[in-house]
This record gives C-alpha cells, structure tokens and sequence, in this order.
C-alpha cells in the first residue's frame, strides 16, 4: 500500500492559532540528512527553459538585488527569511567578492555557520559579480523547534561581460534559536543526468510556456524520473492556469517531516505548486483559487492533496506547513 503524505488535519482557524503560536506540525520532508536525488549528481540543473523571463546570455548588467519579502499569509516569516538570507548571502556577490572565503565571511557576518557554505558551490561562480533571487521559499516542514524551507532560486553571474543565467534549490534545515531560527544544513537538488528518450508527456511539460518550472525541477523531468501522471496534471492544469511550480523531485527529502514515512516527491509522484495563474497560493484572498486547484487534482487522480484549506474527502489534508503551495500526490 502507498504511504500517504498527510499529518493531521487543522481548519483555519487552528491554523491561524498554531501559526500564532509556534506549535506548528508536521510537513513533507524529514531529517537533514535524506533529501531526493541521487548524491553523485552535480547540484546544478541547467536545463533550458523556454518559460523563463531570465535575461539572455548577451545581457549587459545583472539585475538589482532584493532581499525575499513576506506575503500575506506566511506561518512564521521569519524562519523563511533567516534562510532565504543565508542563501543570498552566498549567492548574491560583486567585484572581488567571489569565492568560498568571501562568501564565508558574509554568512558570518550575519551570525550563521560558515562552514555549510561549500554545500552550496553551485551559487560561487564563476563570474565578476552575481546576483540571486528567491523564486520561491517553501516549507518542507515546520516544527515548534525545527524547520526545513526549500528555497528556489534564480542566479545572474557577470561573466566576461556577458550574463549568464542558472538556478538551484536548496533545502534549508534550521532549529529554533535566539534571536533569530539557526541554519544547520543545506542540501542542494541533485536531479539525474538527462535522458535523450523522454516521454511525449514529458517533452509537452518542457515546452509548455504555461507551466513555469525551476531549474532542479526542469531537470527533474528531462532526467526521465517523473511519472506520467503527474506529467498529465500538469498539461491538463495548464489549460486552466499558469502553473507556478516550487518543487517536484529534487531538493526534496526523502521522508515526510518529523516521521519516517516516504514521501511520494522522491519517487517523481508528486508535485508542489506555489502560485496559479501569478497569484501566490500563501495569500488568503488567493484561497479560493488555491481549493480549486485542489479540487482539479482530486479530479485528475490525485490521491494526496494538501494545501491552504481543508476540504471535504478522504484525499484532502491542511496544515501549517502547507499554507504556502499545493502537494498533489499520486499513488502510481
């Protein structure tokens, strides 16, 4: 029998209670050291995307920096902005600035550990100067003391006057810590090589401008990993919406938070989306869509869906680490 992704169910208002209160429980991912994606893969997935709005490689300058912001919506802010901050801090560098050390000296400066810069040496060059930004930064689970935030990023590096243009995701682990949530480990994706025999529904996934993917999760499916019928969700959701995705194989670990259940990412049966049609899942007023988006999973297979709001069915689950994406789940 498939393992099921969901922990216990809340309705909004314990919701909003548990968030208020740092009592927050259970998500997808567990421990540090199990996260999705063969460990001899390069952490690097630089696979073209033919949706991206990335500058091409003959752009002049690199775009301006900003610092993750909080929508409305968010379960403990701050937990994500001590690790999109560590992120940045590594990736965002100018002139003279780049490499192991200097990256070093910046995550020190803001009070984290240094020595987990050299798990993330896919965001040090090369280049003259770089600039990242968060894409998205999602739970993975949420714990009264312990945390895991996948931070997708987008990366510009000025090389040889020209910019080039990359992406990664990181699962961020941190424990509670005064006065800010502490990093402890960073687990970059790691997806499998490219195949050259992908699946029609595959190759319609990649070339679809309506279904935005980020790099590990764009190399996810040209690897050849992800089943069909989360391919089919995904074409099918596109006919309705624009598909933000935050999260489908690698960069996700293994087990769901806090247990050791399987979670169905690492077996390319699952899917997390973050925003539909450009309006982030997180906000309240985007609830609604976010239950439809839901609902049209249930409607095409899905056999584990979570999100924002708690909806009648067995196939349904909430909590506090879902108030920021969808996880549509398939059993095969």
């Amino acid at each position: 029998m498939t393992r099921r992704e969901v922990v216990p169910s809340f309705n909004r208002r314990e919701v909003l209670a548990l968030g208020l209160s740092g009592a927050v429980l259970a998500g997808c991912v567990a421990g540090p050291a199990q996260t999705a994606g063969p460990a001899h893969q390069a952490p690097v997935a630089a696979v073209p995307d033919p949706s991206t709005s990335l500058p091409s490689p003959s752009a002049v300058g690199l775009p301006t920096k900003q610092p993750w912001r909080a929508r409305t919506g968010e379960v403990h802010p701050a937990v994500k902005a001590s690790a999109t901050g560590f992120v940045q801090a590594v990736g965002d560098w100018g002139p003279g600035q780049r490499g192991a050390a200097a990256a070093q000296a910046r995550v020190r400066a803001l009070g984290l550990d240094a020595a987990l810069v050299p798990t993330m040496s896919a965001l040090l060059g090369p280049g003259t100067a770089a600039t990242t930004r968060i894409v998205d930064a999602q739970y993975g689970g949420i714990l009264p003391a312990s945390a895991s935030v996948l931070v997708v990023v987008d990366q510009w590096r000025a090389v040889s006057g020209t910019v080039k243009a990359g992406g990664d995701t990181f699962d961020v682990r941190l424990i509670a810590a005064r006065p800010l949530w502490r990093v402890v480990a960073v687990h970059p994706a790691r997806p499998g090589p490219a195949v050259s025999d992908l699946t029609a529904a595959a190759r319609a996934v990649l070339n679809d401008h309506r279904i935005h993917l980020p790099y590990a999760a764009r190399a996810d499916i040209a690897s050849g990993n992800i089943h069909e019928s989360v391919l089919a969700l995904l074409t099918a959701m596109a006919r309705r919406w624009v598909v933000d995705v935050s999260v489908i194989r690698s960069g996700h670990p293994l087990d769901v938070f806090g247990t050791t259940r399987p979670s169905d990412h690492p077996q390319g049966r699952a899917v997390d989306v973050w925003a539909l049609d450009s309006r982030p899942l997180v906000e309240p007023t985007n609830h609604a869509l976010a239950a439809a988006g839901m609902r049209f999973a249930v409607s095409q297979g899905a056999y584990n869906v979570g999100g924002p709001v708690l909806l009648p069915g067995p196939q349904y689950f909430s909590n506090p680490t879902h108030q920021d994406h969808i996880h549509l789940g398939f059993s095969s």
